[in-house]
């Protein structure tokens, strides 16, 4: 009877159906999304049309300021984009909802394709013989026009003058940034031959204990044994880990900057510096050492990639560390006792597997030669730290939907049709592996395996889909439904994810956003494990039958 009262009233219709149709154009294309779109069109396009053309390298061979103002225009792009969500937040929101009833512009996205053939056809007349002229110059405002149209079919100009008028001055401040930032960049390169000194003469302190009968030659930068030795280029210098870690602690003092307590914060920026810079010579001393210990392939192919990285997330671990225990870097509340409520983190059930995952395959990766024989490194890692946050995991729904392995094999089946695009490559047993006695290869392959059906896509899924799908949302995530969909989320959470997965970093958003649609039918998490499980198990028999051994 309720129900046909209501039938029976056509205003009250209308009352009942307003909400879903407020909130349907926030779902459909917001500021973030659309940002997201424009970004990523230009970034493939800047990235396969110079291969497709076979034109790569043109602006460079143009103009010597090309790679200048390259660098420029991103870092002005990542300031802007920073400061206006950390700043500006509210004028956005609101620039976004009114953006939502907007339609992506379709004359603009025409003029984008008509631009954007004229700027392929002008890079094939150019780059046979690249000089400045009036068709380079031509080149450049088809190049800029394609952006701008591109932009432009995204968010309407008008709204691009609402960006501009809702967060002030701040891009003349990001654009001054960006110019000072690329040209300290450049500057500091002359200071790279002097700062190598000082790192080889640190590497040379650090193994003099160690290796009595160590040669150097400080003219050539050499150093080493009679049985193994390096020379320190000027990438080995420890510069760019500076310049890292400062663009992360600066990422870090505006994340926290009301937790923290001013200046006294600022001392974490020098301390990490310091300490990189310290721990870059202590790699190149650790470098000599294995090599002239034996493993000379451990020592070149393993350690000297991953360690740098190693490096890096163990002074930035230290600085969330730091933010936690040290009370004199944090705010006291009035009544004298410290704020930390920032800082007692509700996520580690959901990420600290994919972190311990992480932290194996860095350590894996410094101890490998030509085989990462201690990959089994990854899979004890993850199942230690699932098997001990078991019990955090008793409130979720673990029953599984026909849906999920479905979705599984439809990202199987994807991933194997794109594989069919790239070029050739050796598809037989890896040497080292095939030369293992039987029960080595066996106990490998099945750690290899149970890593990659068991381990990896619980941490994973736990991590992308369990958490970052929702801190994307709200930073009280657990509050965040999983059934909420959203398109910042899924495409953000799903980019991150496949840019983890290097080379397959295509395949594997796409990879991401169909496990995000497997939790997102039902709102449980054990769907997009079971989805990723299966396309794993699906490509470990593709390898393991059809020998498609680069799959791994």
């Amino acid at each position: 009877m309720i129900m046909s009262n209501r039938l029976a009233h056509p205003e009250d219709h209308v009352r009942t159906r307003s909400v879903p149709a407020a909130s349907s154009p926030r779902q459909r294309a917001g500021l973030g999304l659309r940002v997201i779109l424009f970004a990523l069109l230009v970034v493939l396009e800047a990235v396969l049309l110079p291969l497709a053309l076979g034109t790569d390298g043109l602006a460079m061979r143009l103009t010597p300021v090309a790679p200048w103002m390259l660098r420029a225009s991103l870092a002005f792009a990542s300031l802007f984009a920073t400061a206006a969500w950390l700043k500006h937040r509210p004028a956005l929101a609101a620039i976004s909802a009114d953006l939502a009833d907007s339609p992506i512009s379709l004359r603009f996205l025409v003029a984008h394709v008509l631009t954007i053939a004229t700027f392929g056809f002008l890079s094939i007349a150019l780059f046979p013989r690249p000089s400045f002229g009036q068709l380079a110059i031509a080149w450049f405002v088809a190049g800029l026009g394609a952006t701008a149209f591109a932009g432009c079919a995204a968010i309407p100009p008008l709204f691009w003058l609402r960006i501009v008028r809702g967060t002030g001055s701040l891009w003349i401040w990001a654009s001054l940034a960006a110019v000072l930032l690329c040209t300290v960049g450049t500057a500091t390169q002359a200071l790279w031959p002097s700062v190598t000194g000082i790192t080889f003469r640190l590497a040379q302190t650090i193994l003099h204990p160690f290796l009595p009968g160590m040669f150097s030659d400080p003219s050539n930068l050499v150093i080493g044994t009679q049985r193994f030795g390096v020379r320190i280029s000027t990438r080995c210098s420890g510069l760019e880990g500076l310049a890292l870690i400062s663009a992360f602690g600066v990422a870090w003092l505006a994340i926290f900057r009301r937790e923290l307590r001013f200046p006294h914060a600022l001392v974490v920026l020098p301390v990490g510096m310091a300490v990189v810079f310290v721990l870059n010579a202590v790699r190149i001393a650790a470098l000599v050492l294995i090599g002239d210990a034996g493993a000379k392939q451990v020592a070149i192919r393993g350690f000297h990639s991953a360690a740098g990285w190693i490096v890096f997330n163990l002074v930035a671990v230290g600085f969330f560390i730091a933010a936690r225990k040290v009370r004199w870097l944090r705010v006291a509340e009035p009544g004298g006792a410290v704020a930390t409520q920032l800082f007692e983190n509700p996520t580690t059930r959901w990420i600290v597997p994919f972190l311990a995952i992480l932290g194996a395959g860095m350590i894996s990766s410094a101890l490998t030669g030509n085989f990462e024989w201690f990959y089994p490194l990854r899979v004890f890692a993850g199942g230690t730290t699932l098997l001990v946050l078991w019990r955090r995991y008793a409130d979720l729904d673990w029953r599984v939907s026909w849906f999920a392995p479905i979705t599984g094999a439809v990202v199987f089946l994807i991933w194997i049709a794109l594989d069919l695009f790239n070029p050739p490559v050796p598809e037989a047993m890896p040497v080292p592996l095939a030369d293992a006695s039987s029960p080595a290869r066996v106990a490998w392959l099945a750690c290899r395996v149970l890593g990659a059906v068991v381990t990896v896509p619980l941490a994973e899924e736990l991590a992308f889909r369990g958490f970052l799908y929702r801190r994307l949302l709200s930073a009280d995530f657990e509050s965040v439904s999983s059934r909420r969909f959203s398109w910042l989320a899924l495409l953000g959470s799903s980019l991150i994810f496949g840019l983890l997965h290097g080379n397959h970093w295509i395949v594997a958003t796409l990879a991401g956003a169909l496990y995000a649609l497997a939790l997102l039918r039902r709102g449980r998490i054990v769907d997009a494990v079971v989805a990723h499980a299966t396309t794993n198990a699906l490509i470990a028999v593709d390898v393991l039958v059809f020998q498609k051994w680069h799959l791994w």
